[in-house]
């Protein structure tokens, strides 16, 4: 049976609201899926989304400027395989993937990577330039990661997908610059050490920070603080 109204129904509803003075009951919007927030294109960049990438920026220039330290414990490990410098890539990606999985914009990746690159430069970082072209090459690989998806995925496996990219980028321009006088089994090793770091020590890491933090309420403003704050409520 059909459940459409008649049109003497629809004449006697209408009639009754006249009657009466009272409004029409408005049909109801359906209400998004569930993680729409997370997968739907987003628009322009809000004021507190720029706010935030630079902020993630800062923050981990210093972050960079400590974790530069930590090279000098694995020096003997380096002497006896020196492609193992690659493990402690990971960490370099990290602005870039936070960024991006908490402001969801398309170049959030870089500007964060860029910002906290040449800040660390500015600080007395230990590479120099070199430190800007890194920052550059690391961000796009996650921007890649996440364009490729048209932005409309955030996921664990996009977030490892961005981490092995930028590790990819980042040896491309190392191999190069930095230890052109290896052979190429040992620019192959390091490759491999970049890769497991970037996919690591920024993928996995990196998105258990956001989830974190989204789950604690810091980033309610944000789709992921909306994300994560509502799995974490149900």
């Amino acid at each position: 049976m059909s459940t459409s109204s008649t049109p003497a129904a629809s004449s006697a509803r209408a009639e009754k609201t006249a009657a009466t003075g009272a409004s029409p009951t408005p049909t109801p919007a359906p209400a998004p899926a569930s993680g729409a927030l997370a997968r739907r294109p987003l628009p322009a960049y809000r004021t507190v989304d720029l706010v935030l990438t630079v902020a993630i920026g800062v923050v981990f220039a210093f972050v960079f400027l400590a974790w530069g330290q930590v090279y000098t414990l694995f020096t003997p490990l380096q002497a006896v395989l020196p492609p193992s410098v690659g493990l402690l890539a990971g960490v370099w990606f990290l602005p870039a993937l936070v960024a991006m999985l908490i402001v969801r914009r398309p170049g959030a990746a870089v500007l964060a990577e860029v910002i906290a690159a040449v800040l660390e430069m500015v600080l007395g970082g230990q590479w120099g330039i070199g430190t800007v072209v890194s920052g550059l090459l690391q961000g796009g690989g996650v921007e890649i990661a996440f364009l490729v998806t048209a932005y409309r995925r955030f996921t664990l496996p996009v977030a490892i997908a961005g981490g092995a990219l930028s590790g990819i980028l980042e040896w491309v321009y190392e191999r190069f610059s930095y230890y052109p006088e290896w052979s190429w089994a040992s620019a192959w090793a390091l490759l491999g050490f970049f890769i497991v770091s970037g996919a690591l020590l920024c993928g996995v890491l990196g998105w258990l920070i956001v989830r974190a933090l989204g789950a604690t309420g810091a980033l309610s403003a944000f789709p992921a603080g909306r994300q994560w704050g509502r799995r974490s409520r149900a």
